[in-house]
């Protein structure tokens, strides 16, 4: 049977509320109808503007079939390429991160400028144009510190995003901060059991006793619905708001991102075991109380994030394949905060560094219970579990439609 059709017939015959078919969590080609339609199509988290801190400065990271280079330029434009040269296709930048003068592609020394115009290529034949061998541009957007890249010909419409988050985020001043500390790991799970697992509290108490000691398990502060009928979060959202914080809980109309601000525990002001501060110094000169809890933001299908006084912790999730997901954590601190002064680096990252762990083993035992031919798809909770399904619905809305399209989506070749 066509996959697409067969993806297609399973998501309309699903039950509402309950979790997937297995193939949705098992199966390769399903694995590659999600990169096409959804990974290669939309908006996806990739790292923040301070890790690109002067002209030169450059990350890669790896989209499924798609290496892909971020580069600031002699102008302070961050821009985006494709990660492959123009004259046989060789990885330009094959490090994780780096600063150079020119990006030079190591196999046969093509040469490109910041901006991704080709600049020298050595003894070509006569008639040659350098301007026809630029690298391939990705589209690239900065929002608040955060950078988002789209792979697709044609991506939607950022500003609706822009508008929404930025508010949220810029009293942070991210782009002023710095990295402490950044992690990956690979979780052998599908990424729709990653967010499935973030997208709950449900298995907290029984799971992650150092978070629980500060992050609330209430379904309003994890879930979608109901965080207005909650007089702790409203009472919270007057506190922030009055002190020139954004906090009210906003959502997208389709459910892909949003953003809301959310009370520590009884008298927690950071992520630690004590609740006291991991940083002594804010993150944000703009951000004079310790007393603002977290501002919870999330961005399908690649970001969720933590931005509490004194430091932020933020996550990106990239498939590897069907069954392995790489989940990247970094946290950033004020730029000026002195590891062994300011903060402890074991205390600042224990807690999240417990917690992923924690969630690593949750999802591999979750994916290798849905291996069994006799796995079924079951209900999720109403009261804890309301993100997850707001997750599934999510996903089965955004994917499905781009199965009826029927046809392959129409990106830039990288050839």
């Amino acid at each position: 049977m066509d996959i697409r059709n067969d993806m297609l017939r399973l998501l309309k015959g699903r039950r509402q509320g309950f979790s997937l078919e297995q193939p949705f969590y098992t199966d390769p080609d399903y694995f590659k109808l999600d990169m096409e339609l959804i990974w290669y199509r939309d908006w996806l988290f990739i790292g923040h503007d301070c890790e690109l801190p002067k002209p030169g400065s450059y990350i890669t990271v790896q989209v499924g079939d798609y290496p892909v280079v971020l580069v600031r330029d002699q102008h302070g434009k961050i821009n985006a390429f494709h990660n492959s040269c123009r004259h046989r296709g060789s990885r330009v930048c094959n490090t994780e991160k780096g600063t150079a003068a020119k990006l030079v592609c190591p196999y046969h020394q093509w040469t490109y400028e910041l901006d991704g115009r080709l600049l020298f290529a050595r003894q070509m034949a006569d008639g040659f144009d350098k301007s026809d061998f630029g690298l391939k541009p990705v589209a690239c957007e900065s929002v608040g510190g955060y950078i988002f890249i789209c792979l697709a010909k044609e991506p939607a419409d950022f500003a609706p995003m822009r508008a929404m988050i930025e508010p949220y985020l810029l009293p942070h001043r991210l782009r002023e901060a710095k990295i402490a500390f950044e992690s990956t790991i690979v979780e052998k799970g599908n990424w729709k059991l990653v967010w499935e697992n973030n997208r709950e509290c449900y298995h907290c108490a029984a799971n992650h006793p150092e978070l629980c000691k500060t992050f609330p398990e209430a379904p309003t502060v994890t879930g979608v619905h109901g965080a207005d009928s909650d007089p702790e979060m409203v009472a919270h959202w007057a506190r922030c708001e009055a002190s020139g914080l954004p906090s009210k809980f906003r959502i997208d109309p389709a459910g892909q991102y949003r953003a809301t601000r959310a009370p520590l525990l009884r008298d927690a002001v950071s992520y630690t075991m004590t609740g006291k501060r991991a940083v002594q110094k804010n993150l944000s000169d703009s951000v004079s109380t310790d007393r603002i809890g977290s501002l919870l933001l999330y961005h399908y299908p690649t970001t969720w994030n933590h931005i509490l006084g004194d430091h932020a912790v933020t996550f990106r999730v990239l498939p590897i394949s069907a069954t392995e997901t790489a989940v990247t954590t970094k946290w950033l601190v004020h730029k000026d905060a002195v590891e062994g002064v300011d903060y402890d680096l074991a205390e600042l990252t224990h807690v999240w560094t417990e917690t992923n762990d924690q969630d690593r083993r949750i999802v591999e035992e979750n994916a290798f219970g849905i291996l069994s031919p006799a796995y079924e798809p079951g209900p999720y909770s109403e009261l804890h579990e309301g993100g997850v399904i707001q997750f599934v619905e999510w996903y089965a809305s955004f994917i499905g439609p781009r199965l009826a399209e029927g046809g392959r989506p129409a990106l830039r070749s990288v050839a």
